[in-house]
């Protein structure tokens, strides 16, 4: 498949910003108009925060590559998926012109990237059972189509999507398929990553901020044929990820043990929270869940989700989605924070 036959023409002839940072990163820096002298918090850290940022993320990537063993030409890092998911759109698709298919319920910002781009989407409904309806998908897909937007484990329904499904996709059809991993590390099922250094038209993006509990950092990363890596580097802002921000993927790299150990605690409580509210009468059903969160169904989700706010504990409501009628999310919290949770729940139902 040719990936710069999807790329617009414009981005293709992109002259990329030229920055300080690109060429030199050690050495006497007199070329990037910095304070020489130092950051007003230096003293605070052992960074050199009045230095630009590796432009190409080096150390991010050495590190992502002893993680994951993937090679560094096919690792580009961002400012969480977020920023994965606007670039995606970019590069590929013409505004006004070009489309996406967003399978639906799922993750709200690939269509607001979208809008924001003047992209068209078009709509695929899941199936009963949440899984991709793959013929209506190949229905649905023209000559202006550029992206398929997939997430598995899917936000909200938090179940995984059929890995067959999804390379039925990214082999007979001529689009990017952007698979969507932010709750991967919560489910024992095979992650597609390594499948993305076998065609070159899928996107494996995954985050920092779930399992790895940062949030706060706005940092994911995604696994891509080398070709698009290059594009993706070409378009992105600059200095895109700050110091601060790289050491901390760097630092919770080095102590992905206690990752795991979130990880552990956070399925254990899943498992409890679930059966709790299996054993609720007025709760109609509890799917089941590959992530960190579950989704569940109940008479009046609407008022259930106020009456809990107004008790201090929220949840999501998701009940405007197709599919998802009177269904809200509960993330899974501490064992307290749970309890809390579940004492509330029952004496609003």
């Amino acid at each position: 498949m040719e990936i710069k036959n999807l790329i617009r023409e414009n981005i293709l002839k992109l002259k990329p910003y030229s920055s300080a940072r690109g060429k030199y990163l050690n050495g006497i820096l007199l070329d990037a108009n910095e304070n020489a002298i130092g950051s007003v918090i230096n003293q605070n850290s052992n960074l050199d925060l009045n230095r630009y940022p590796d432009p190409n993320h080096n150390d991010v990537k050495e590190k992502l590559c002893e993680l994951i063993n993937i090679p560094k030409d096919n690792l580009f890092v961002g400012v969480g998926s977020d920023e994965i998911i606007d670039l995606v759109v970019r590069i590929f698709c013409n505004p006004s012109i070009d489309n996406c298919i967003i399978n639906e319920p799922t993750y709200g910002m690939y269509q607001v990237v979208c809008d924001i781009n003047d992209v068209e989407y078009k709509s695929v409904l899941l199936t009963q059972d949440f899984q991709l309806d793959v013929d209506k998908i190949k229905s649905a897909v023209d000559e202006k189509t550029k992206i398929i937007f997939v997430c598995s484990p899917n936000n909200p329904t938090a179940n995984l999507l059929s890995s067959d499904d999804i390379l039925r996709l990214v082999k007979e059809l001529e689009t990017i398929v952007v698979v969507d991993e932010a709750y991967i590390d919560f489910s024992n099922q095979k992650s597609l990553i390594y499948e993305s250094l076998n065609y070159n038209n899928l996107v494996v993006m995954r985050t920092f901020s779930k399992a790895w509990g940062l949030a706060g950092i706005r940092a994911g990363y995604c696994t891509a044929s080398k070709e698009i890596t290059e594009i993706l580097y070409k378009v992105k802002a600059p200095y895109n990820l700050n110091s601060l921000t790289s050491q901390s993927i760097i630092s919770a790299i080095d102590s992905s043990n206690l990752k795991d150990e979130f990880v552990e605690n956070i399925l254990t409580e899943r498992e409890r929270v679930k059966a709790e509210l299996k054993s609720l009468e007025k709760i109609e059903q509890v799917f089941e869940s590959e992530t960190n969160y579950i989704l569940f169904k109940c008479t009046g989700a609407t008022e259930v989700y106020n009456q809990l706010a107004e008790r201090g504990v929220i949840v999501r409501d998701r009940s405007s989605q197709p599919l998802l009628e009177n269904c809200l999310r509960v993330s899974i919290g501490t064992k307290e924070q749970n309890d809390k949770f579940l004492k509330e729940l029952r004496e609003v139902l």
